[in-house]
């Protein structure tokens, strides 16, 4: 907890410790030695030598890795890679953990998340019982011995200290299974008669095991099966849409809620204050961050440090760590709330958006917009996406809405009405351009079957683990695909 302090005072000195850091570690990398690290003296001249990369620019260097090629964007070989597929591409990324990242920035951040929820927290009793933690799974990595790639979480739960499997359900074997179906039924089957007092998850998935165990045991309540539980820690996709059901199934006082910014590439934030929906950035991970606001092209001068952001912008998020990722662009966008200490609200993503009319819908004000209606109409959003339709036989454009319902409202076109009114006060390119119906006309809801998003995803083979179904897309190509599903 001191060292967490420092964040509130000395944002600055801790990125720019983290910077020194990895440019002196990385110097004689090839990365290293072809953009001027040994030259490298402050924030500017990293600027100056070092472009901005997406994945396409890193990947030929990442599958070098992958062969076990040495010393190439981190010093070392590097053993694990974390498939990722959080973004609106198809295509896999499978992102680098170097053992330092592993440790100092995923497992730093594990830690961190226990000692800040114990320190709001001081009558917890999460040790007297077992934490659920839900992974992923993973593989041999092009046969190369002791590299693997798979999920993050499976590659946390392969490296754990072995001692903490003495806290933990389910079993190692089970925690890593590929089948999302088989193994969500052997969770719930280990777990529930176990003495469990903190889940840790993605909420979509975990819903799904808690669900199963509800339909094994007839029970209706969670704590009629764990009556000591009392936190979940959540990341990977936004609670909103997941809390009332949450909050129906476990409905004891004492729960508690802590989000966490977790993902492939890093550990970049932590709920610090379960009163305020924005988390801590973390500053001493082995992450530099640098922001470009939203609106901006990318050229560099309108990329700041951490220390030229303000409140209330947008910003698409750029990271440097120690994993031997390089200004690189990781797809989410931010809004700081405080830089005093700095403290954010995950805002969307770059490449997870609707912008088909001049609009600039983003996944905040679809999150926002959806909460509004439900809470008007008393339904529940299970899963959802939503995409343009650029123009119908009448000329018309609009954004249709997929929606699986886990309790549809009893008017689905109230329903669209209040979603549409809301998503215009909370957007005003999105209300200037609905003004008489002249560019946009309202919105369409088309309500999903039961288990389509499941079984779309279970089609691509992305069922389970960190997959995420894309909430917002500029064309129509994941849409179309369900709404052919949905009609089977």
């Amino acid at each position: 907890m001191r060292e967490l302090e420092k964040h509130q005072t000395q944002g600055e000195q801790l990125q720019k410790v983290v910077l020194q850091h990895l440019i002196s570690a990385a110097r004689d990398t090839e990365y290293g030695q072809a953009h001027g690290f040994a030259t490298t003296r402050s924030y500017e001249d990293f600027v100056k030598q070092n472009p901005i990369n997406s994945y396409e620019e890193l990947k030929g260097q990442i599958d070098r890795m992958r062969h076990g090629e040495s010393n190439i964007l981190w010093p070392g070989r590097v053993k694990w890679y974390a498939k990722s597929s959080g973004t609106t591409n198809d295509k896999s990324k499978f992102i680098p953990v170097s053992n330092e990242g592993l440790q100092k920035i995923h497992y730093a951040g594990g830690f961190d998340s226990v000692a800040l929820y114990l320190r709001n927290n001081p009558k917890s009793a999460m040790f007297d019982g077992k934490g659920l933690i839900l992974g992923g799974s993973h593989a041999s990595n092009y046969n190369l011995p002791g590299s693997l790639v798979g999920d993050l979480s499976a590659i946390l739960i392969e490296n754990i200290n072995p001692l903490v499997n003495l806290v933990r359900v389910p079993k190692k074997e089970t925690a890593l299974l590929s089948d999302f179906e088989i193994k969500r039924e052997r969770i719930a089957r280990e777990a529930m008669n176990k003495n469990v007092t903190n889940i840790s998850g993605v909420p979509s998935w975990m819903l799904s095991v808690l669900n199963c165990m509800m339909e094994i045991t007839g029970k209706t309540h969670l704590e009629e099966i764990w009556p000591n539980l009392e936190v979940f820690f959540h990341g990977g996709v936004a609670f909103t849409p997941y809390r009332n059901q949450y909050e129906q199934l476990i409905t004891s006082p004492n729960m508690h809620y802590m989000e966490t910014y977790n993902a492939s590439e890093g550990f970049f934030g932590l709920q610090d204050d379960p009163t305020d929906k924005a988390m801590l950035l973390m500053l001493d991970y082995g992450v530099f961050y640098e922001f470009q606001e939203l609106s901006s092209d990318t050229e560099e001068h309108h990329i700041v440090p951490l220390w030229g952001v303000e409140k209330d912008k947008n910003y698409a998020m750029l990271i440097s760590t120690s994993c031997g990722l390089w200004r690189y662009m990781i797809g989410d966008t931010i809004r700081f709330t405080s830089t005093n200490p700095y403290k954010f609200v995950i805002s969307g993503r770059t490449k997870s958006f609707i912008n088909a009319f001049g609009e600039e819908l983003i996944v905040d004000n679809a999150e926002k917009g959806l909460a509004y209606a439900c809470e008007q109409t008393g339904a529940e959003v299970l899963e959802y996406t939503a995409a343009p339709v650029f123009m119908d036989a009448n000329a018309k454009c609009r954004h249709q809405w997929l929606i699986e319902f886990s309790q549809e409202p009893a008017d689905l076109q109230m329903f669209a009405t209040l979603l549409d009114q809301h998503l215009q006060t909370l957007n005003s390119d999105y209300e200037a351009k609905r003004y008489k119906d002249i560019t946009l006309q309202h919105l369409e809801i088309i309500k999903a079957r039961k288990g389509l998003f499941n079984d779309w995803l279970k089609l691509r083979g992305k069922l389970g683990g960190q997959h995420k179904v894309p909430r917002l897309c500029n064309t129509r190509e994941h849409i179309d695909q369900l709404l052919t599903l949905n009609k089977s």
